[in-house]
């Protein structure tokens, strides 16, 4: 019996991966816990992003993504489709990066817009 791998409906970049390997490491993030990304209502232009650590529940669903456990509410995948995570880490600014092609507004933040 083939088991099925299903795609994950954002990617990250070498950057934001290997960020997010170092973070479980320095952290001690438990077992079993994934990365878990996702929006949230709130922020300057009606959603904002959500990215931590967090253990699937029952509405998740979960992809594999080279060795770290992506988890994402079914219900956050029409808002998220086709977006990138990036990590910055440069003079002017450090941090995780949202590049959403649903996104029909974002503000100055950068982790906050509206679909």
């Amino acid at each position: 019996m083939a088991t099925e791998t299903k795609t994950a409906p954002i990617t990250l970049t070498e950057r934001a991966l290997a960020e997010v390997k170092n973070i479980i490491q320095e952290k001690n993030v438990p077992e079993g816990y994934g990365l878990r990304v996702g929006v949230q209502g709130g922020g300057c232009s009606g959603m904002s992003y959500l990215l931590g650590f967090d253990k699937p529940k029952d509405s998740d669903e979960v992809f594999p993504l080279e060795g770290v456990e992506l988890i994402m509410d079914k219900k956050h995948a029409m808002y998220v489709l086709g977006m990138q995570v990036d990590f910055q880490d440069g003079l002017n600014a450090r941090g995780f990066v949202f590049n959403n092609p649903q996104a029909t507004s974002t503000c100055g933040c950068g982790s906050s817009f509206s679909a």
